[in-house]
């Protein structure tokens, strides 16, 4: 579990613990109190920016010495199989590079991408709710945040696709530019960009299978399908981007490979259609419910994690994480209570935050509550 974690000028928290978490953990305040920047915080303590994907320079409180840090203790409860001792995770800037982001384990630096090792987070927020009529971009981001909770491998495979991607995107705009350089950077892109868009693939495949099997209630039964957006093997890859150079330096851009890949949803079985509906097209209640089926059914595949080829085996043992941002607050008691029940059936640590109580009476006994006020958090009781 995740526990002690603490937040130094960090948003509007000039200094706060929270210690003595659960398996359930409930953060109570008004709008605005600091409830989401808890939340924040500890979606850092994972490769990317964050669930707000905010600049790093907005984090650090104002007024304050213009940087930030997040720390966190991650132990394993006892009788577990697998004992980790005790982890320190932390994350942060300082004042004199407020721009760049510092990782450290257990003390020493680290790459951001380690954390995946440790850690597999996902989380749910309100503006997620825009997702289906969103941009290809966000859907991306969606499903390598999911592929991620699953296999930590899949961020250094995004990281050395999308820096060989930014070189190639560069050379496209030199009229001499050596044919070499292209042969290079398109191996690079071709071998990484396969093991992106495998992962992406698999994990919408064994989505697909868990909803397939779902009720269509209390939430939703999405099916969803997987989009690519070039060839999914490296070979075909990087014949692809060889074949398609002069079409991308005219456009300027690279327009073949996983980073135009897209997710594709659609609701079935709903009342009065021949068909199933476009996810973009429904409306917003039923986008809200079907955002919770697919978050409900991999919190179900985290549980249950099969260890691969990128895998190690103590990875079916990694901590995962769920973070649900007002998640409570357009449900009727029953489908709360049916959330709730789902949450208790998993292995993840879950992080809710609300603003009263009354909706999480479900939680009581089980969970640890805090009230959150400007700033500053305080033990609660639901």
């Amino acid at each position: 579990m995740l526990d002690r974690i603490r937040l130094h000028h960090f948003r509007n928290h000039a200094e706060t613990t929270i210690a003595g978490a659960a398996r359930f953990n409930l953060l109570l305040g008004e709008n605005g109190a600091g409830k989401t920047n808890v939340l924040e915080a500890i979606s850092l303590l994972a490769p990317g920016r964050g669930l707000r994907r905010a600049a790093l320079i907005d984090m650090a409180a104002n007024p304050g010495p213009g940087a930030f840090t997040i720390t966190a203790e991650l132990t394993q409860p006892s009788g577990e199989a697998i004992h980790l001792g005790k982890i320190l995770l932390g994350t942060g800037t300082t004042p004199d590079h407020p721009s760049r982001r510092r990782i450290r384990i257990n003390g020493a630096d680290a790459a951001a991408s380690s954390l995946s090792e440790w850690l597999g987070i996902f989380w749910l927020t309100p503006a997620m709710d825009r997702l289906f009529a969103d941009t290809p971009g966000t859907r991306r981001r969606f499903m390598d945040r999911m592929a991620l909770a699953l296999t930590p491998a899949h961020a250094a495979h995004a990281s050395r696709y999308e820096a060989a991607l930014r070189e190639r995107n560069r050379l496209l705009a030199l009229p001499d530019a050596d044919p070499r350089w292209f042969d290079h950077l398109e191996a690079q892109m071709a071998e990484a960009g396969a093991a992106l868009a495998s992962a992406r693939a698999a994990l919408i495949d064994r989505l697909a299978t868990a909803l397939a099997a779902e009720p269509p209630s209390p939430f939703a039964r999405p099916t969803l399908t997987y989009q690519p957006g070039g060839p999914l093997t490296a070979p075909l890859l990087a014949e692809a981007l060889a074949a398609t150079r002069a079409k991308d330096r005219a456009a300027q851009r690279s327009l073949t490979g996983p980073h135009r890949d897209d997710l594709a949803v659609m609701l079935t079985q709903k009342p009065g259609a021949a068909k199933g509906q476009p996810a973009a097209d429904c409306s917003t209640g039923e986008q809200k419910a079907m955002l919770i089926a697919i978050t409900l059914a991999h919190a179900d595949l985290s549980a249950h994690a099969n260890p691969g080829a990128d895998l190690a085996p103590p990875d079916a043992q990694r901590p995962r994480l769920l973070l649900l941002d007002e998640v409570a607050a357009h449900l009727d008691a029953p489908r709360r209570d049916a959330l709730f029940e789902r949450l208790a059936a998993g292995s993840a640590q879950v992080w809710i935050t609300g603003t009263e109580a009354a909706p999480f009476a479900w939680l009581a006994g089980q969970a640890s509550c805090w009230k959150v006020r400007d700033g500053t958090v305080q033990d609660h009781e639901i």
